[in-house]
């Protein structure tokens, strides 16, 4: 099955993962959220996200649920509400069926413990070594958490 993972907000991450029979994973691509503008204008580009997703061909979608972050400003936390519902409504209009996930059931199910974004870039190495490149940068913090929210699946599926 493949399973696209979103990292959501301008900084985040879409990966598809591909769950093989025996339960194996197979990170078929990571990127970064595709964004245009700059600044106060910069927005998530759902254009550049359905093209990226027509060859890919998910089968389900698990996204973070959303929240406001403490001392996030209105601005800041606007920009992220924003950035989210883009994203869910691209992957809705490309026909993907969507499950939000909490960030603790994610991590619990990958093995991660805290919130610190190297933890998860160093998790995603150790599941998709054949991946290093997508993971090398620190920056590529959001392509491992969506890799790692897609692999998240196998164990929170309702199978």
């Amino acid at each position: 099955m493949r399973i696209l993972g979103i990292d959501p907000g301008v900084r985040g991450g879409l990966a598809l993962v591909e769950i093989l029979d025996d339960g194996s994973l197979h990170l078929l691509d990571a990127i970064d959220v595709p964004v245009a503008g700059a600044g106060a204008k910069e927005r998530v580009d759902p254009v550049a996200i359905s093209e990226w997703m027509v060859g890919r061909r998910p089968q389900h979608a698990l996204i973070e649920r959303a929240q406001a972050m403490p001392k996030q400003g209105a601005s800041s936390g606007f920009k992220y509400g924003r950035a989210v519902g883009a994203l869910e409504a691209v992957i809705a209009c490309c026909g993907v069926p969507i499950t939000v996930v909490e960030p603790s059931m994610w991590k619990r199910a990958v093995g991660l413990r805290g919130s610190e974004k190297e933890q998860s870039r160093l998790r995603a190495l150790q599941l998709f070594p054949h991946s290093s490149s997508l993971f090398a940068r620190k920056k590529d913090h959001g392509r491992a958490e969506a890799a790692l929210i897609a692999a998240a699946w196998r164990i929170i599926s309702p199978h």
